[in-house]
């Protein structure tokens, strides 16, 4: 059976009110809410997931914490939220996901806040420092609650300069997600590595391969190298060492022994499905020298506004090579930029790798579009603009028509190649037909379209004219996975971040030659030579990588039009 979900709502409306009645909650636990029921019944639920707040994302969190808890029998969940009781039930019974054997229970229900094994406080839609300051008053409520908490605080916020205040408030409690800090950052990641968005897709859901943390006491005593092909069904990406506080190491060296106390951080399909084995016998790996070409000078586009673009532009600077171009192109008045870029503690003249060139001008209207040279841009973002934001069909709506008409542009200015022919779903276009050129298009440069509404997911990729990012939705799974274990915010955290490891897609000439057999192991060993552990791989005639693949030790035919997703240092 799968999760049971049960609303609570908090009628009356002042967000004061709420912040006093978080406080109160543990001293009221014995007490009933006579004054915030319609029923009599009361209920006081143990060892769930309580969700404060309400907002877009919440439908997602909601499916990634139903699958979550499927393969664990069933768990709780219970959504917290000023807004009417059966209002509330409405809306999630509209919500479209499979709940899994999930029930809704139609009553209202007094919360043992004390009681759950992790809380996620929502951001609202909205403005991100009134929802920030709202979260803040909120962690402060909860810390407050004399009980004490049994579980930890996932807080999502907004806006990254307020994570300090909220840490600092909140303590070794909470664990922040800073949303448009992520996105941001995996927007540029996806940019540089086309492919990627579905890698993070895969590992931040539950419903294909993800982290997992454990101890296993049999490998004591047993360096690293031996320890990534010990995991048939996983693979070894870190280790979190008992002898330095717990601290996470991704990617560690091949010499490392593993010390008493001491656990592995594996990506895995499920926490109860993998175990070390004996070790398998895996030939040698012969490596390949072949050095990595230099980095190039990127040309890239940023379409809209966004709060934190000061920050995206900080990752930029430090992700692309010297002598790269950063054309920034929305309605904000460039005097107006300057400024605002400043207030977000961004100094210009501290750029060392980028020089950013601003146009003026509106991203839906086509001849502002056709003043830009969109031919010659590498990669081009699309960011969900801070106009329109607080609506995501709207803000989805005017980035798909932004999407279609920089293809179509782009598509005009390029010649043609009539022998190409598009197949789209089964379906072919014809060789003239607008979906042909856009991809042709799309060969020519990257875009990623920052989307906030599943359903837009289903027409970006109906064309395959533009690789995405569904904010909302890796969002939503950066929040549940977090909840279900706290340690992997660090491990997300590093992935993020400029500096560390990151998630990478190789072409496969860096370590096969063309039609050479070998197995997943083998080529595994000689990633390793290069310091970088091998995740997955996606095949030339597949749309989808694969994960953490079973039978690591069997060969097959590899070419080199395949590419592999490995954790390595960032370049």
């Amino acid at each position: 059976m799968g999760p049971r979900l049960v609303s609570v709502s908090i009628s009356f409306g002042g967000m004061l009110i709420f912040a006093m009645m978080l406080g109160l909650v543990s001293d009221a636990i014995s007490e009933k809410f006579d004054s915030l029921r319609k029923g009599r019944s009361e209920v006081v639920e143990r060892n769930h997931t309580l969700i404060l707040g309400w907002s877009d994302k919440l439908g997602s969190l909601l499916n990634q914490l139903a699958i979550a808890n499927d393969s664990l029998g069933g768990g709780i969940v219970v959504v917290m939220a000023e807004r009417d009781k059966e209002e509330m039930e409405l809306d999630i019974a509209k919500m479209e996901f499979d709940f899994r054997g999930t029930s809704l229970t139609e009553r209202d229900l007094q919360v043992s806040v004390s009681k759950a094994r992790a809380i996620i406080v929502l951001a609202e839609d909205g403005n991100a420092d009134q929802s920030d300051a709202r979260a803040l008053r909120t962690v402060l409520s909860l810390t407050g609650v004399k009980e004490g908490l049994g579980g930890h605080i996932v807080v999502e916020l907004s806006d990254l300069d307020n994570e300090v205040l909220v840490k600092l408030v909140g303590g070794d409690l909470v664990e922040t997600v800073v949303a448009h800090d992520v996105i941001g950052r995996l927007m540029i990641q996806c940019a540089r590595q086309p492919g990627l968005a579905q890698i993070w897709e895969d590992i931040l859901g539950f419903e294909n391969c993800e982290f997992y943390i454990k101890r296993w006491p049999q490998l004591d005593g047993m360096q690293f190298e031996d320890v990534l092909i010990s995991f048939p069904e996983a693979i070894p990406c870190g280790v979190k060492v008992a002898s330095h506080g717990g601290k996470i190491i991704l990617n560690p060296e091949d010499s490392y022994v593993l010390q008493e106390g001491d656990e592995i951080l594996v990506i895995a399909e499920d926490d109860d499905t993998y175990a070390p084995s004996d070790l398998p016998a895996v030939k040698d790996a012969t490596f390949i020298h072949i050095t990595r070409p230099a980095r190039k000078p990127q040309k890239i586009l940023l379409c809209g506004w966004r709060r934190d673009i000061d920050d995206m532009i900080v990752v930029l600077d430090a992700f692309l090579a010297h002598g790269s171009e950063l054309w920034m192109f929305n309605e904000v008045p460039e005097k107006e930029r300057e400024r605002k870029l400043t207030d977000g503690g961004l100094d210009i003249e501290r750029l060392l790798n980028i020089k950013l060139v601003n146009r003026e001008g509106n991203a839906v209207i086509r001849r502002h579009l056709e003043s830009l040279p969109l031919e010659s841009f590498d990669s081009i973002l699309i960011l969900a603009d801070e106009s329109v934001e607080d609506s995501a069909i709207q803000a989805d709506s005017r980035s798909l028509a932004t999407l279609l008409l920089i293809r179509d542009i782009q598509a005009k200015r390029l010649p043609y190649r009539e022998a190409m022919v598009s197949q789209v779903h089964g379906g072919s276009f014809s060789q003239g037909s607008w979906i042909g050129e856009m991809q042709q298009a799309s060969d020519k440069s990257v875009i990623i379209s920052e989307i906030l509404d599943p359903r837009t997911k289903n027409l970006l990729s109906m064309s395959k004219i533009s690789d995405y990012v569904l904010s909302n939705e890796l969002v939503s799974m950066a929040l549940a996975m977090v909840a279900e274990d706290r340690q992997i915010n660090d491990v997300l955290e590093e992935l993020f971040a400029e500096e560390g490891n990151e998630l990478h897609i190789r072409g496969a000439d860096l370590y096969l030659y063309e039609g050479e057999e070998l197995s997943f192991y083998e080529i595994l060993l000689r990633a390793r030579q290069r310091r970088e552990i091998l995740i997955g791989y996606r095949l030339a005639d597949t749309e989808k990588a694969v994960i953490n693949p079973s039978a690591k030790n069997e060969r097959q035919k590899w070419s080199l039009k395949d590419v592999f997703v490995v954790i390595a240092e960032k370049e």
